[in-house]
């Protein structure tokens, strides 16, 4: 299983994921599931995968150009005009490898199925968001829905959908996103450390920070520590039901 989010801020985008697969207890390994393609001063552009694993690194080889021969290589999504085309590159290269993995066709695809946050901006247009399903097809976050999931998403949601501001800051959003991971990390197996961290300032078309969060990171650690004693703390505040 996965987590992922990507959060649409004032301030610009939020990214992280979490770098666990498995398949089965007794086989469990991390993969890196965040990929990021910059061109300084153009374009900056990242995505993150949930699903089959063979499936995604697919997808992502063909976007970079690998199915040409060496010295053709260029990735694909440095070279489309704008976001929404991008998202429809990655959607269209998504139904293309799914249709050839799958041996019945689409009919058979659901043990191949995958889903993708992209996110990012191209030099002439705003920071985009979008969402892209297994189908193909993708949405695009709005004022209404600024943030999106993949993967194991139920019990890091709430923590989203309860304090999120499209004005907080980078921090506040880092700490926002640290409280819903640790949750996940709590309640599933199967979504585990190391997390990579991904922030992109609107306009600045260059990566401003990317980041390996271990276990022993002191600030994961605070945060999960302290959002514990938090939880108790306010368990207890609560009123007791009435017996009587």
């Amino acid at each position: 299983m996965t987590y992922c989010v990507g959060l649409k801020i004032d301030r610009g985008l939020v990214f992280m994921s979490d770098t666990r697969t498995n398949a089965g207890m007794d086989s469990i390994s991390s993969f890196r599931k965040m990929h990021v393609w910059e061109r300084p001063g153009e374009r900056v552009i990242v995505l993150m995968a949930a699903g089959n694993l063979a499936t995604t690194q697919n997808v992502v080889s063909l976007l970079n150009g690998r199915d040409k021969v060496m010295e053709e290589h260029k990735p694909a999504v440095l070279e489309t005009p704008s976001m929404y085309q991008t998202a429809r590159l990655v959607g269209d290269t998504l139904k293309k490898v799914i249709h050839m993995s799958a041996p019945g066709g689409e009919r058979a695809d659901s043990f191949f199925n995958a889903s993708f946050i992209l996110g990012g901006q191209i030099r002439g247009s705003v920071p985009r968001l979008f969402m892209i399903y297994p189908e193909g097809n993708f949405i695009e976050s709005t004022e209404d829905t600024p943030f999106f999931q993949i993967g194991e998403t139920k019990y890091g949601k709430p923590i989203i959908v309860r304090t999120y501001d499209r004005a907080m800051s980078f921090s506040e959003a880092v700490k926002l996103l640290m409280v819903s991971f640790d949750s996940t990390l709590k309640s599933n197996l199967s979504v585990g450390l190391p997390l990579d961290l991904l922030f992109y300032e609107r306009d600045s078309f260059k990566v401003r920070l990317e980041k390996r969060i271990e276990y022993e990171d002191p600030y994961y650690r605070a945060i999960s520590d302290s959002w514990s004693d938090a939880l108790r703390n306010a368990f207890k505040s609560l009123p007791d039901f009435p017996e009587e």
